[in-house]
């Protein structure tokens, strides 16, 4: 779909339906974007959004209930616990770099999770968009000026070259079209910082379920979304547009008492499993099946079983003529042949 076409499509979703209602508290206001309605429903699978022709394997409907639900629970912040982590993180690395940003975006953001580690120095004004309304009404205060946008991460609703930083934590592996996602927001010589679960994440669930279903049932669905495999990630943030990049891997072990306690937790973050290929339905022989295999694969000694989340942190810049670039070819004035011929300093007595 050509970005033209998406705009007569806004055009006529914002004439048909109510006006979205905007309303401002001291430096914070609200804005909901019309875009969050061109969510994909369960009659209209196939390709996401972004007119790349990328294969939709993400519910992006179910994935807002669920965040909805989760932020709804009376004792949600009980499971802020890894986001509040790595929240942190990313904003540590926005720290590393030195210099002011004036409009920064955070993607995905919750309950501003990094908003409330950054500064006025840091960041002057910052966007919030996440695709739960009821999460970003939980937003945390944070003495940077923010506006909350209600928007779809695949449907950005800003202008192309617009943000000096965009920022993302745990929220981008969810999207199906990720280089499409964020290559148009930033201005040139902008930065991205994201953090996401990767490939490994989980895999101690992973495979107590199969195991467990192929015994039971004699074969297994899948359970456990899947995840970016760090290999993977330079070449998506390369299609996105970005070079100068920087790709590191964290992982994060959380234990707890037993499977229950894993899959609960991971329904208080939103971070259920909402691929179109998902099986709702989980038997209970089967269940039981996986808690004993877990603790036998992979318990502690203490009787708590891990739970591994692969944490993938990606920097990126959007090219600018004022980055440095490689050398051209050919341009080299010594060969690495010539190393070998260097003699070594030799040590002389100074009398």
């Amino acid at each position: 779909m050509s970005s033209r076409l998406c705009c007569r499509v806004l055009q006529r979703l914002q004439t048909a339906g109510s006006p979205p209602a905007a309303s401002a508290a001291g430096s914070r206001s609200w804005i909901t974007s019309p875009c969050c309605r061109l969510q994909a429903g369960p009659s209209c699978r196939g390709l996401s959004g972004s007119g790349r022709g990328t294969m939709n394997v993400f519910d992006r409907s179910m994935k807002r209930r669920q965040k909805n639900w989760a932020a709804a629970l009376q004792d949600n912040n009980q499971f802020d616990y890894l986001r509040d982590e790595v929240g942190g993180r990313v904003a540590d690395r926005v720290y590393d770099i030195a210099r002011t940003f004036p409009l920064a975006l955070d993607v995905g953001c919750g309950k501003s999770h990094i908003a409330e580690h950054l500064d006025k120095e840091v960041v002057e004004r910052l966007f919030l968009s996440d695709i739960s309304e009821t999460t970003l009404k939980q937003r945390r205060q944070s003495e940077i000026p923010t506006l909350c946008v209600l928007a779809d991460e695949e449907f950005l609703p800003f202008k192309e070259n617009t943000f000096d930083l965009v920022v993302s934590s745990l929220s981008l592996h969810w999207i199906n079209d990720l280089p499409g996602a964020l290559k148009q927001v930033l201005k040139p010589d902008g930065v991205f910082i994201g953090a996401m679960v990767g490939g490994e994440t989980l895999y101690e669930l992973r495979c107590s379920l199969q195991l467990a279903e192929t015994e039971r049932e004699g074969g297994f669905s899948p359970h456990v979304s899947p995840y970016t495999a760090v290999t993977d990630l330079g070449n998506l943030l390369g299609q996105a547009g970005f070079n100068m990049l920087t790709v590191d891997i964290d992982e994060v072990q959380v234990h707890y008492p037993g499977i229950i306690e894993v899959m609960t937790d991971l329904q208080g973050m939103g971070e259920s499993n909402c691929a179109w290929n998902r099986r709702s339905l989980l038997h209970r022989d089967t269940l039981l099946a996986a808690a004993a295999i877990y603790k036998e694969m992979y318990g502690n000694e203490d009787g708590s079983i891990p739970a591994t989340f692969e944490i993938l942190y990606m920097i990126g810049w959007k090219p600018h003529d004022s980055q440095a670039k490689p050398a051209k070819r050919g341009s080299a004035t010594a060969s690495f042949g010539d190393l070998s011929k260097i003699s070594k300093p030799t040590n002389t007595d100074k009398s």
